[in-house]
């Protein structure tokens, strides 16, 4: 499809809760595709609407096998089990920091004809679940940092944007 322009970091759409997908139909689908042509692109592991300035409740993952499209996704439950994991993001290239997430998350989530779907992850596409989802909410991964690191990443990411 197509390969669409991605915001960047500290774009206010960043912070602003998307709105729920409440139409599936054919510009869904397209859309889907052009997200995943995306984050292909980018490169990345994972891309929302927002990323690309578009408020809704639509995500990509690369699960190595093959791409998921989740619509709507929540997380429903999570292990008490926490992991730490390199993240970065799309909207903020070249830079990364250890978060900590939950080792093992259940997600609900509606597929492209809107049927309801769940899916159980563990490590690398838990954090990957809660990554993008935490997106969906106004939650830039930054956010997730202690002040200190959070300044000193962003002051790395100005540079490099020099």
């Amino acid at each position: 499809m197509a390969v669409l322009p991605i915001i960047k970091f500290p774009d206010p759409l960043l912070r602003a809760v998307a709105d729920p997908v409440e139409q599936f139909d054919v510009a869904l689908y397209r859309f889907a595709a052009d997200l995943l042509d995306t984050m292909y692109a980018a490169p990345g592991i994972g891309i929302t609407g927002p990323h690309l300035g578009i408020l809704k409740r639509v995500v990509a993952i690369d699960r190595s096998a093959k791409s998921g499209i989740y619509i709507n996704p929540s997380i429903v439950e999570a292990s008490t089990e926490m992991i730490r994991h390199t993240e970065g993001s799309v909207s903020m290239p070249g830079v990364t920091e250890d978060i900590e997430r939950h080792a093992r998350v259940r997600v609900r989530y509606q597929d492209l004809d809107g049927n309801e779907q769940f899916e159980d992850a563990e490590g690398l596409l838990a954090v990957c679940h809660q990554h993008e989802i935490d997106q969906l909410n106004g939650i830039f991964w930054i956010n997730r940092l202690s002040r200190l690191k959070r300044d000193r990443l962003i002051k790395r990411y100005n540079k490099l944007q020099r």
